[in-house]
């Protein structure tokens, strides 16, 4: 498969890259930093940003799919980036998008009206991450895109061990964390699998 990865130098991202690489899947990555990147082998690199269209163009060229675990980093790059991300991945035709979104864009279990950071079931005195992370997910929805938002509760550094839960839409049950090695798993079995289309799903132990 030829995946385009964005976001490869974060906690997630890096971890995804290691996964996909021993696969051997072609990879293609659009990062900043290129000497942040856990691994160069067997991967095109391009430098540049997701906000500029011309790395954007020159990345999506001859994918399969997207995979995106960019965070929030206290910027707007999320809410910037997706349209145009969206628009040159439509043009391109490549229909199919994974990312990495918050528990916060879920539906509340205890009011269902309402996402968790909304309710109160969320415990973060800052909305603004997981606003960020509801643009990607309002965008997505409105595109013809099939895609899937993986969308992990807190989210401590620590290996893939597995035996965690998913829920599509909601946080399992009294999900309270989830490591990044496992939510790279996750990320990189739907991917594999072509799983939960046009869903978010949340992850927990």
């Amino acid at each position: 498969m030829r995946i385009l990865l964005l976001g490869a130098t974060g906690r997630v991202g890096s971890d995804i890259l290691k996964l996909a690489v021993a696969d051997h899947h072609e990879m293609k990555v659009l990062v900043r930093s290129p000497e942040k990147l856990a691994t160069r082998e067997k991967v095109t690199v391009i430098e540049g940003s997701v906000l500029d269209e011309q790395s954007l163009e020159e990345a999506v060229q001859g994918v399969d799919v997207v995979v995106s675990a960019l965070s929030t980093d206290k910027t707007t790059t999320l809410s910037e980036s997706i349209p145009m991300l969206i628009s040159t991945m439509e043009k391109h035709q490549i229909k199919r998008i994974i990312t990495v979104g918050t528990a916060g864009i879920l539906t509340s279990r205890t009011e269902p009206a309402l996402y968790r950071f909304e309710s109160s079931e969320s415990k973060r005195k800052t909305t603004r991450a997981a606003e960020e992370h509801l643009s990607v997910y309002k965008n997505l929805v409105a595109s013809e895109l099939d895609w899937t938002i993986v969308c992990p509760t807190y989210l401590p550094d620590g290996d893939a061990v597995g035996g965690y839960r998913i829920n599509e839409d909601v946080l399992p049950e009294n999900g309270r964390e989830i490591s990044v090695g496992d939510t790279a798993d996750f990320v990189y079995r739907t991917l594999m699998n072509k799983t939960h289309q046009k869903k978010r799903v949340g992850i927990a132990y």
